[in-house]
């Protein structure tokens, strides 16, 4: 567990809605994320209504709007929401979102399942959303690419879930004013976990993405080639229960911070 690296580096909570009227919706994810979401959504043939969960202070849904998209915004906290014109409900995502079964084409939910303490009831909660053939961006932080499972070995935690001492809790309850969920990273969630999930509550995955490279990859080189060797020599059957190639992938082992993944509802 961890308070996120990507959420309001500036400024605490408490002053971001003091001065909500003085600027624009500002990401809480990093902007490349924002950036591959939208770049993705961008070459859908159609558009349609969107739901963004959580949408923070709404840059992502902004982004969306200029797209062409229909969107709705649900937040734990929609007092910090800050995009004129779009409609925000308050909604958690461990609970029953506040619209109607298959409301929505489309729906976002960027850098919110590592923040609640049970994901599968958001992605149960997406299926319920979503149309049939609805699309579904879902994006965590990648704890499966070669520098996080070095750091996971050596240290025991990731970059991304760090250890919270009563000290540190107590820092960021004061610093985010008991909006506290908007920074903690509580739950770790794996590539394999979150597509046993999807998989589960009626989602096919069409594509796994990235943020951004890493720096520095080609350190890694020599032990992401041992670890592909080694896959290899495992059955074909095997591989294909173990979801073998996708955990060697490109977008995980060798991914940046962040995994986004482009699903449909069956």
């Amino acid at each position: 567990m961890e308070v996120s690296e990507n959420s309001f580096e500036h400024n605490s909570v408490s002053s971001q809605i003091a001065e909500k009227q003085e600027r624009e919706a500002v990401p809480l994810a990093h902007e490349a994320i924002h950036e591959k979401v939208a770049r993705l959504l961008s070459e859908q043939s159609a558009r349609g209504l969107l739901l963004d969960v959580p949408a923070g202070e709404g840059a992502l849904a902004a982004r969306l709007v200029r797209l062409g998209f229909d969107v709705r915004c649900c937040d734990l906290y929609p007092e910090i929401f800050r995009l004129p014109g779009v409609e925000i409900k308050r909604g958690d995502l461990i609970g029953t979102l506040p619209y109607a079964d298959e409301e929505f084409d489309f729906l976002t939910c960027v850098e919110g399942l590592e923040h609640v303490e049970n994901p599968q009831q958001a992605i149960r909660e997406f299926h319920r959303l979503l149309r049939t053939g609805g699309q579904l961006v879902v994006t965590v932080p990648n704890i499966l690419n070669i520098e996080e499972r070095l750091k996971w070995l050596f240290n025991g935690y990731t970059s991304h879930f760090k250890p919270l001492s009563r000290e540190a809790l107590e820092d960021v309850r004061r610093e985010f004013g008991g909006m506290e969920e908007i920074a903690l990273h509580v739950n770790p969630i794996s590539y394999s976990e979150l597509r046993y999930t999807l998989e589960k509550y009626g989602f096919e995955i069409r594509r796994l993405h990235r943020d951004k490279p890493k720096a520095n990859l080609w350190a890694y080189w020599p032990l992401v080639a041992l670890i592909r060797a080694i896959g290899r020599l495992t059955s074909e059957r095997k591989r294909r229960a173990r979801w073998t190639d996708e955990l060697q992938s490109d977008e995980i082992l060798l991914g940046g911070n962040t995994l986004i993944i482009h699903a449909v509802r069956s």
